[in-house]
């Protein structure tokens, strides 16, 4: 036997291990390998079942049918309005002053009161204006007794032309002072310059005025005037004897008519806005001027036009939809539409709906196009053109 056959190993080692066979370090991997692709392949098989039994439920749910409410398209008169808001004011009204300096010797009203054109107000303490008043009344009388004496001496050829054109100048002067001293009594006198209702007193007896001091003041409440501004556009359909109607927020839901009585001659060049003033009778004065208010006026003819409640409509900014019904297939289509102006809980429709077509006018956010639907109108949201509170 040959050395290669038979290797010499040198005495105190040891012989080298036997290399392990291929196949044997393979199998490891291979078991790794094959559990990775079970586990991952049972995650997308189980999200793929989870996705195909959430479509099938989806799918249940898009095919049931949803419970709505609807109404029907209807043409109404539509009266265009605009509304504007405004002040009320006293057709006559004015902070009332004494003209003259002094102390308040008399204050003949009570504050809230109604009085007439020419009452006394207020009267001042005269001093010696009276004793000054009587002086040049003398004055004028004796200047008048001359005059006539002179003028029948004149005629009689005793006295000259110059002496009797003296005479008449002394008694128009004596008159015109008497005048003037009458005058200055009057202005310590206040009177009502027109019939009205009074305030709320601002001055007491005993207290010294200076002249234009306000006293009270004095509005006339029947009838009253509302001054508002419109768009200048609404100058070709406005015209004077229109009707108009006023809100007050003091009065919930009460409306006061009125009429338009002029219309400013000229366009306020900043907001190209008109001035308007209507007229409101106001018998019971449950107006006080200063107050405001919210005025509804026409604007232009009244139109025919397709209505439907507010609530109908998705409002989008790509395109204001409704959902039609069609009653025999029992779904509803969305539609795109054209929308006017809107009265109360109403709204015009001017292009895209015609009259006499049903529309889902509650529960509309959950239909998409082609959803079935089933019809309740137990409950439907209101469609006035005029809403009142419930109270009402």
């Amino acid at each position: 036997m040959s050395n290669a056959e038979n290797p010499v190993v040198p005495h105190g080692t040891s012989p080298a291990p036997e290399p392990l066979p291929r196949s044997r370090l393979l199998w490891p991997i291979v078991v790794v390998v094959v559990v990775a692709v079970v586990l991952v392949g049972s995650i997308f098989g189980y999200r793929i079942y989870s996705g195909m039994q959430m479509g099938k439920r989806m799918g249940a749910m898009a095919l049931a049918p949803q419970t709505v409410s609807t109404a029907v398209a209807l043409v109404s008169q539509w009266q265009a309005q605009s509304r504007a808001v405004g002040s009320v004011r006293a057709l006559r009204g004015a902070d009332l002053a004494s003209q003259a300096a002094g102390v308040v010797d008399r204050i003949p009203f009570e504050s809230g009161s109604d009085v007439a054109a020419g009452d006394v107000l207020l009267r001042l303490r005269l001093n010696d204006d009276a004793a000054k008043l009587e002086q040049l009344q003398a004055s004028a009388t004796l200047a008048d007794q001359t005059f006539r004496r002179d003028k029948e001496q004149f005629a009689a050829q005793a006295i000259s032309q110059a002496t009797l054109d003296s005479d008449a100048a002394t008694l128009k002067s004596a008159i015109a002072q008497v005048a003037a001293q009458q005058a200055l009594i009057d202005e310590k006198v206040v009177r009502a310059p027109f019939s009205g209702r009074l305030g709320i007193r601002q001055v007491d007896e005993g207290q010294y005025l200076a002249a234009g001091t306000t006293i009270v003041t004095l509005q006339s409440l029947d009838p009253l005037v509302i001054d508002f501004y419109v768009p200048q556009q609404m100058l070709a359909t406005l015209k004077t004897g229109a009707p108009v109607a006023a809100s007050i927020d003091a009065y919930p839901g009460a409306k006061f008519s009125g009429t338009v009585t002029s219309v400013n001659s000229k366009v306020d060049i900043a907001s190209r806005n008109v001035q308007v003033r209507a007229t409101f009778h106001n018998a019971d004065h449950r107006l006080i001027p200063g107050m405001y208010a919210t005025v509804e006026i026409d604007a232009g003819p009244a139109q025919s036009l397709v209505t439907i409640p507010q609530a109908a409509v998705t409002y989008n900014p790509y395109g204001d939809t409704v959902f039609v019904v069609d009653t025999v297939k029992g779904v509803a289509n969305q539609r795109f539409v054209v929308l006017g102006t809107t009265r109360g809980d109403q709204v015009a429709v001017t292009k895209g709906l015609a009259a006499g077509e049903t529309i889902v006018s509650g529960g509309q956010m959950k239909l998409h196009n082609g959803s079935p639907v089933k019809v309740d109108n137990h409950v439907v949201p209101t469609d006035a053109a005029a809403p009142s509170p419930p109270n009402e």
